[in-house]
């Protein structure tokens, strides 16, 4: 029964994370905050909802490997949605026609993910206020990185944040609503996802001790893959609404707001620093986020190529990636 109510949580997620993709298109088509700015704080946020309840729920019943590895996990699976979109929709160039601008919250994530990276290699079990100095260390840099980006200048010398005019994107079947009337059910979905992953992360706890398979490789892929399926539905949604930069904006945004959860999530584990007690699988995933983050971040920043492969190129090393980050996690 555990691994039909860890699919029912799923499909729920995924229901909700479509209405909330429609319900972000239109508070970016008709208010003051354009696509970027939707995607990488509005939808970005409530995407992350998932992990936010999945890593609390996991810290709490003492379970570091799902709580820190979901979040990881999450990263890596959302840069591979990225890349994956990418390479199918080659044509359209997704990541060449984003926003610029995507690169500054590209390099923060790298440097979260750098922070993150140090933690687990030197396993400092020091605490300030119960939180392990690490955690609090990328909490802080997490909001030092946000308004310094805000004060940054526009990378983009040309308006991004339109499709081309051949671009055949079908209707938002929520279009008619006002922002207000979308901003509240943006909210109220925003909760129902979160409850879903809630459930998400107690199944899939279950389903460790059930399968024997371990919290490490559950944690990083089974629990992340389901809980990141809202910036899967997200990008997918956005990008059949011809709205580029939230679709990127979704997948960048949500994976330095999964930073967060470490710090946020450290004060609930009472065993000590949650990053001191998970197991080495997780530097595995985390240097594989580095790199993935590095060659998405290079796609958003290079010049335009008329080359396919050499567009390409980024994308599918980001998916093989991928892979041997999965095979190296399952074997560890």
């Amino acid at each position: 029964m555990v691994f039909i109510y860890f699919l029912l949580a799923a499909a729920v997620t995924v229901f909700a994370a479509i209405k909330l993709s429609q319900y972000a298109d239109v508070i970016s088509e008709k208010s003051a905050m354009g696509g970027m700015m939707v995607g990488t704080l509005l939808l970005a946020g409530a995407t992350s909802l998932p992990e936010i309840s999945t890593s609390f729920s996991a810290a709490a019943i003492g379970n570091a490997d799902i709580a820190v590895g979901n979040m990881i996990g999450s990263n890596l699976f959302n840069l591979f949605i990225l890349a994956g979109f990418d390479l199918l929709l080659n044509r359209r160039r997704m990541l060449e026609r984003a926003s610029k601008d995507h690169t500054y919250s590209s390099l923060l994530g790298i440097f979260l993910t750098v922070l993150l990276l140090l933690a687990l290699w030197l396993r400092t079990d020091i605490t300030f206020l119960g939180i392990g100095l690490d955690s609090l260390a990328i909490g802080i840099t997490y909001i030092v990185g946000m308004l310094i980006i805000n004060k940054l200048p526009n990378l983009d010398t040309i308006d991004m944040d339109d499709e081309p005019v051949d671009a055949k994107a079908p209707k938002n079947p929520s279009a008619h609503l006002s922002p207000k009337h979308a901003g509240i059910r943006f909210a109220i979905v925003a909760l129902v996802i979160m409850a879903a992953g809630t459930a998400l992360s107690i199944t899939g706890d279950e389903i460790a001790v059930v399968t024997g398979i371990g919290s490490s490789f559950v944690g990083s892929f089974l629990v992340a893959a389901a809980t990141s399926l809202p910036e899967a539905i997200s990008v997918f949604v956005a990008l059949r609404l011809s709205n580029v930069n939230m679709a990127v904006g979704a997948v960048l945004g949500s994976n330095i707001f999964n930073m967060v959860i470490l710090a946020l999530s450290d004060p609930i584990y009472v065993e000590g620093s949650i990053l001191a007690e998970v197991s080495g699988a997780n530097f595995i995933i985390a240097t594989a986020v580095l790199i993935m983050s590095v060659l998405i971040m290079f796609s958003l920043y290079r010049p335009k190529t008329t080359s396919t492969w050499a567009y390409s190129l980024p994308s599918i090393l980001v998916i093989i990636i991928y892979f041997v980050a999965s095979y190296l996690n399952f074997t560890y």
